[in-house]
């Protein structure tokens, strides 16, 4: 892999670094205790707020480690060990790096 296309990989991360920073915001707000109070919110409203925040739980911690896994790709690319599997130490394909920028595997050690 040349300069050029690290530095492209790199702005992806970082642009979807960014997009994913606004998202968990917007995400955090689903997360906020459901209202219990009988006179505000009918039961079945109130079930479908607590199922929407179940959702939303899950969304956030799926975003969670996709925050994880893009930082940990920038700090590979930091510290010169981007593009090579963390797990076999073989060279991970660029095409698959275009796909997925925060991979840390190869395709043999993923599977």
């Amino acid at each position: 892999m040349d300069e050029q296309q690290l530095a492209e990989l790199r702005a992806t991360l970082a642009a979807e670094l960014t997009r994913l920073e606004q998202s968990m915001n917007t995400t955090a707000e689903g997360l906020k205790p459901v209202e219990l109070d009988q006179t505000a919110v009918g039961r079945l409203s109130r079930m479908d707020e607590l199922q929407n925040q179940a959702m939303t739980r899950n969304l956030h911690e799926r975003q969670e480690m996709k925050l994880a896994g893009l930082t940990q790709a920038l700090n590979r690319i930091e510290d010169g060990t981007y593009g090579t599997c963390t797990e076999c130490g073989g060279e991970i394909p660029l095409a698959r790096l275009e796909v997925f920028p925060e991979t840390a595997t190869c395709m043999e050690c993923t599977a």
